[in-house]
């Protein structure tokens, strides 16, 4: 599957800083991990963080699919707000998906300390209405996060202009939340987990997969066999075209990229997003360029989705001077890719009836990155025969 197009600002950025090998051989190994995106690249680093003896394989090269065309958001917040939630899951459950969401922005700070990754950087996030008639939604809202312990505040129209300089009737504003590069993390996560142990083989498809008693084998096109007792499953948005279960809407997503800045415009130490749907979210990176993203709509195909890149990325580039008419934008890059939303808004992790001695790690929706932190947490507990709190709420049979 195609899952991005155009010029990604992490990609152009950084380019192809590792290269990693084809399988050339048959190989053994405890635990396979199919799939060397963000999601792919965290397990990894908890399972042999954990002494567990893995192996990598991407039939791309590593971070080119859905994860160097991520803008690198970290929200505790899902797509689904936390009082619709409430309805399709009840408040306790939906409560506690934000909490677990907002600890995984804390986690991941944590891991890139300990990696020396740089691109890392603490942000809040305000929610605002995109008009009036939203205001009694994000009271709403607020007073719902309040509850759930999240630390929170309810901004006015003149606040947000003050702090923020630009017009919202209301907006609520998030102590948590971060930005990143989850193309450069995923790198970093696999430069050290190799040295704890684990061999990453990238441009390398799995063609084929038998399920026997004890354990799997995976197939190459060459022929190669991968023997396993366990897989993890972390190809996020391809894995349509492999379980049957309708699990995930796909749609296309657009995101502009400014040039750099002379004087700031978006402030540098928040997330901005709306009540839009879909919503427009803005942030600005530590180059001093600002990354605008949203004007989603269904996919259909790929084709489709690039021919619409040039107008899309116009649409955007308007919505930004709407809210800041003062500010010419100048796009410098512009792309689409592949985003996925479940029903609700929940990521799918764990084991999957149909496919015995596999995990899944499906971040999908908005919060892929902290979604995979979750992920990874569960399937490590799961693989060391430790039971999981919570972690049916995430499970396929939900």
């Amino acid at each position: 599957m195609n899952l991005t197009t155009g010029y990604p600002y992490s990609l152009i950025t950084h380019g192809l800083p590792y290269q990693y090998p084809k399988l050339d051989k048959s190989i053994e190994t405890d635990i396979v991990i199919v799939g060397g995106g963000i999601s792919g690249a965290i397990t990894a680093y908890y399972l042999t963080e954990a002494g567990l003896n893995c192996i990598l394989v991407d039939a791309r090269t590593i971070g080119l699919g859905s994860t160097c065309a991520s803008t690198s958001l970290l929200q505790y917040e899902l797509d689904t707000s936390l009082y619709d939630l409430s309805k399709q899951i009840g408040y306790e459950n939906a409560a506690l998906a934000y909490r677990q969401c907002a600890d995984a922005i804390d986690t991941l700070q944590d891991v890139a300390k300990k990696i020396n990754f740089s691109f890392f950087e603490k942000k809040s996030s305000l929610y605002f209405a995109s008009n009036k008639h939203d205001t009694p939604l994000l009271k709403n809202e607020y007073t719902l996060r309040k509850r759930a312990g999240l630390n929170v505040d309810f901004l006015e129209k003149k606040e947000i202009q003050q702090k923020y300089g630009f017009d919202a009737d209301a907006g609520i504003l998030s102590e948590k939340g971060a930005s990143t590069d989850a193309y450069m993390l995923t790198h970093a996560l696999l430069q050290s987990s190799i040295k704890k142990g684990l061999i990453v083989f990238d441009r390398t498809e799995i063609k084929k997969i038998k399920y026997g008693k004890n354990g799997l084998t995976l197939l190459t096109p060459k022929n190669h066999i991968i023997s396993a007792r366990k897989m993890v499953n972390a190809t996020g948005y391809e894995i349509t075209e492999m379980i049957h279960k309708r699990i995930v809407k796909l749609s296309s997503t657009y995101v502009i990229a400014s040039e750099q800045l002379q004087r700031p415009v978006l402030d540098k130490n928040t997330i901005c997003w709306n009540t839009s749907i879909p919503y427009l979210y803005m942030r600005t990176t530590y180059d001093n360029r600002i990354i605008v993203g949203g004007r989603d709509e269904p996919y259909t195909s790929a084709i489709r989705r690039d021919k619409l890149i040039k107008t899309k990325s116009k649409l955007l580039k308007r919505d930004f001077e709407k809210i800041f008419p003062e500010t010419e934008f100048n796009t410098e890059l512009s792309w689409a890719g592949i985003f996925g939303s479940t029903k609700d808004s929940l990521p799918y992790i764990g084991l999957y009836d149909k496919t015995p001695h596999t995990y899944y790690a499906l971040g999908f929706g908005g919060n892929g990155i902290t979604f995979s932190v979750i992920a990874a947490q569960i399937i490590r507990a799961m693989l060391q025969g430790i039971r999981s709190p919570n972690a049916e709420l995430y499970a396929f049979d939900r």
